[in-house]
């Protein structure tokens, strides 16, 4: 093991399975120890394809995408089509001030609309998920079948959804790129919230 970026437990394998297992082993670690049950992959490639296959995805336009993407102009709420999606969320340099950080913001916020929307289209469309899964098929890595997919995507359709949890900790900058650093009590505290049920006392 190596104290790196997250994302590198990823690059330290195959691409494909390996990578996986990698990412969900680095995962369990930053959380405690967390179980990972499964793991699902979905390359860059893939944004565009579900984007317009949900009928576009509606959002304010939050950083300066002035010459990347002149479609994007800030402030402004726009229906993103399959290239401007996949600009809005991998975009970074010439973007706003160019940080990972404010690149996350913005696929956080496409996420949570792209979540939204595609909860409308499979209310309307019961074959939606699975025929989505199936086409996108060779754009994803995982230890489930289409159809473990699909009912994951079933369950959690009766949840609420409550947002993105952020973890708080400090950014630095390293020799060439600025390095974030997470709370160890902020993640203690955020891994038993989510992860961990305490015991009773026996009577």
């Amino acid at each position: 093991t190596v104290k790196q970026q997250l994302a590198l437990a990823h690059t330290y394998g195959n691409g494909q399975n390996v990578s996986c297992r990698n990412t969900a082993g680095a995962v369990s670690n930053l959380l405690m120890g967390a179980s990972i049950d499964h793991y699902v992959s979905v390359t860059m490639d893939a944004v565009s394809i579900f984007n317009d296959m949900v009928g576009g995805v509606e959002l304010e336009v939050l950083s300066d995408f002035t010459g990347v993407d002149d479609s994007l102009k800030k402030g402004e709420t726009v229906l993103l089509d399959g290239e401007h999606a996949l600009n809005y969320v991998r975009g970074r340099h010439g973007v706003a001030d160019g940080t990972n950080a404010d690149r996350m913001i913005r696929q956080r916020q496409y996420l949570d609309a792209l979540y939204k929307t595609a909860l409308k289209r499979a209310d309307s469309d019961e074959a939606f998920i699975f025929n989505a899964v199936q086409q996108l098929s060779e754009y994803i890595v995982s230890d489930c079948y289409v159809q473990d997919i699909k009912d994951l995507f079933d369950r959690i359709s009766n949840y609420e959804f409550l947002g993105f949890y952020n973890i708080e900790g400090k950014s630095v900058m390293g020799e060439r790129l600025v390095e974030f650093y997470p709370d160890e009590e902020a993640v203690k505290k955020l891994a038993v919230e989510l992860f961990y049920i305490p015991k009773r006392n026996a009577v």
